[in-house]
Formats: structure tokens, C-alpha cells, sequence
């Protein structure tokens, strides 16, 4: 059973114009009364089902007309992302909405503590799972939600702040691509203190192409950076259902890439990464950063990491080109090898992280086997 929840009441005091809001066929919920203002539509759910959906128009998935839905992972949240949120309703591009998926925060998100307009609000929805699933599920999960209805789809983290024109560059890169083929928009970060000021500094660039070669050891997108079309979502949901993977934001390079996707790596900063102490992952820009992820792949974290995903990859071998599945198979050997085939094997697969350091990193994990 779908419990939904309306909020109702103009924070401002004035009478809107009527709305209507168009119900999911898994409940049979009664149509609000007319002359209410429908905040924010609340869904206390088990994990899988859907929000509660507004009415999407019909149109082309051209730049200037495309529907964008923003999946925002939200939990204990209530910090910083008043910040966040100004800056995804302040985007160039308007055509957004906006879906929260609280994943069980101790008080619950309620947009009613913060200051937005009507306008804003008509276009947020909101869902709270119905158990803690972790950032990695509350994504993908969120993401299948929504049934595949909009043009483009974007994961928000919920402390950042969104440059202003994210959501409009992103589009206008994929729409060079044709619309049936997977195609995923990401980019580097500026990075930013916990009040949100930047000081120049940028997240590693990356400078060598995208690839599943690549994907296989390495993510180079952030999730909060993501922007992505509906053939790339569907990709995404049907691989990861019943799956389990390590990070959300990798299993998208990984499949995207893995299907003869198309994957474009922006140079330029889309977003301020503010950093403070209760990032989920955080910046690897520095030296302690270097290191920890170091003493994590000595002690295995990496080859544990890399079990996941394999897993997972092995499970959705039928949706890869037959390049990429020989690779696959040849990584997945190469792991289980003594040295010198485990050597041969891994450059037969033609792995490759971005820089120097990294694939110094990778050669040391080969020869321990940390891979």
C-alpha cells in the first residue's frame, strides 16, 4: 500500500489557482480538493514503487523543449542543501523537475521549512523509502521510480551548489547524440570549503578517453555531475534491478559504457563539491586523499569493490558488445591468474586509469593481486 500524503497552505498567505495532479494507477487515490495549494506530494513507500507522478507534455527531445527529472538522494541532509536547492530552481534551463528521495532521514524532509516559491514547489516531489537502502540503492532505485518518463535524467547530491547553466550545457552536448543510443553527460568539480566558497582549485582532470577499459577500474564521473538521456536511463534501470553494485555513479560509466554507449567528460567544473566532514565519498585532490585511497587498495578495498561490479557486469553480459564482453572475460581471468598471466591477461583486456599515478596504482595492485 502507497501512502500519500498532501501537504496543504500557502506559507505566503495567498490563494493559488486551482491545481490538478494526475495519480499512478497503484492506488486508488482521490483527486485533491480544488482551491488547495499542493505543496509537495510526500510518498511513505517500500522500496521500488513509484512517486506520485505530475502529467509530462508531449514533445520533442530537442534542447530547448526537453523534460529533465533531478533524482536528489537526500539523508540528514538538512545542513546544506537549502543551498543546494536554490541552485538546482535557479538553472538557465527551467524545464526540471525535481524528485527527493529520502532514505529514511531521522526528521523528515519537509519542504515547508524552506522559503520557495509556488512555482518551485508545483514541480518538487518527494518520497521517503520505506527502509534505510544506502546512497548507492536510494539513487537507482529513485531513478526506476520514474518509469522512464522524461528526456533526461540527473543525479543531485544534497550539499552542493549547481553552476547555473548544469543542466543547459549538459543538453546541449547530448543532443548531438543520437536519441537511441545511451548517452551520459558528466564533468569535473570545483571544489569548495563548508561554507560553499571555492578558492580556483578543481576535482583531478581527466584527459584520456572515456571507455569500458577504463570503466573497469575506474570512475571519472560523479554523480552529482551526471546528466543523461532516456535510452541511457533505460539501460541503467534494467541492468542494476536485483543487482548489487558499489557506487551508483560507477555503475553508469560501467554499462554505459560497457553497451557502446557514448560518455562525455566536461573539463570544466559543472558544480561547487563542497567538502566538510560528513562527505559520503569527498574530494581526491590531495596528497592525505592519495594516500588513503592507496592503504585502501593495498588492504583490498579495491578488489572488493571490483567483485561487485564484476558481478554485476557478468550478469548483464548479454547487454555488452562482443568487444567488450572478451574484455570483461579477460579481466574477470586475469584476476584469478598467477602473475605473468594475470599480466598478460590484464593488458590482453586493455585496462587503463587516467593518469600517471593511477595506473602506477593499478600496476602494484596487478602484482599484489588487489585488483
Amino acid at each position: 500500500m502507497v501512502a500519500v500524503r498532501v501537504l496543504e497552505g500557502d506559507v505566503s498567505g495567498r490563494r493559488p489557482a486551482p491545481i490538478e495532479r494526475h495519480t499512478t494507477s497503484l492506488e486508488p487515490c482521490k483527486a485533491p480538493r480544488r482551491k488547495t495549494d499542493i505543496r509537495a506530494t510526500h510518498i511513505q513507500q517500500e522500496q521500488g514503487q513509484p512517486y506520485f507522478l505530475p502529467a509530462i507534455p508531449a514533445g520533442a527531445s530537442q534542447s530547448h523543449d526537453a523534460n529533465v527529472a533531478v533524482i536528489l538522494g537526500y539523508y540528514q541532509g538538512e545542513k546544506y542543501i537549502s543551498q543546494q536547492l536554490r541552485s538546482i530552481f535557479d538553472q538557465s534551463y527551467n524545464r526540471i523537475s525535481l524528485y527527493i528521495s529520502d532514505d529514511q532521514s531521522a526528521k523528515a524532509f519537509d519542504l515547508s521549512d524552506y522559503n520557495f516559491t509556488h512555482a518551485e514547489l508545483q514541480k518538487t516531489f518527494i518520497r521517503r523509502t520505506g527502509k534505510n537502502l544506502g546512497a548507492t540503492k536510494n539513487f537507482l532505485d529513485g531513478l526506476a521510480a520514474l518509469n522512464g518518463r522524461y528526456n533526461y535524467y540527473a543525479f543531485s547530491d544534497q550539499d552542493d551548489i549547481w553552476h547555473s547553466d548544469k543542466i543547459q550545457k549538459a543538453i546541449d552536448i547530448l543532443a548531438r547524440y543520437p536519441s537511441d543510443q545511451p548517452a551520459l553527460y558528466c564533468s569535473s568539480t570545483a571544489i569548495a570549503d563548508k561554507n560553499g566558497r571555492t578558492n580556483g582549485t578543481t576535482s583531478t582532470i581527466f584527459r584520456k578517453p572515456a571507455s569500458f577499459t577504463n570503466a573497469l577500474v575506474q570512475n571519472i564521473g560523479g554523480g552529482n555531475t551526471m546528466l543523461f538521456n532516456k535510452a541511457a536511463c533505460d539501460l541503467i534501470v534494467r541492468s542494476s534491478n536485483e543487482n548489487v553494485v558499489i557506487a551508483h555513479d560507477w555503475w553508469c560509466y560501467q554499462i554505459i559504457t560497457g553497451a557502446g554507449g557514448h560518455v562525455y567528460y566536461d573539463q570544466e567544473p559543472s558544480l561547487d563539491y563542497r567538502q566538510h566532514g560528513s562527505n559520503l565519498v569527498g574530494s581526491n585532490t590531495g596528497p592525505f586523499q592519495k594516500m588513503r585511497r592507496l592503504g585502501g587498495l593495498l588492504k583490498g578495498s579495491f578488489r572488493r569493490w571490483n567483485d561487485m561490479n564484476l558481478a554485476a557486469l557478468a550478469e548483464n553480459r548479454h547487454l555488452l558488445t562482443p568487444a567488450n564482453r572478451q574484455r570483461l572475460d579477460d579481466f574477470i581471468a586475469a584476476r584469478r591468474s598467477f602473475l605473468f598471466k594475470r599480466l598478460y591477461l590484464a593488458k590482453r583486456a586493455g585496462i587503463y586509469r587516467q593518469t600517471a599515478l593511477g595506473n602506477i596504482s593499478l600496476f602494484l595492485a596487478l602484482l599484489l593481486n588487489k585488483v
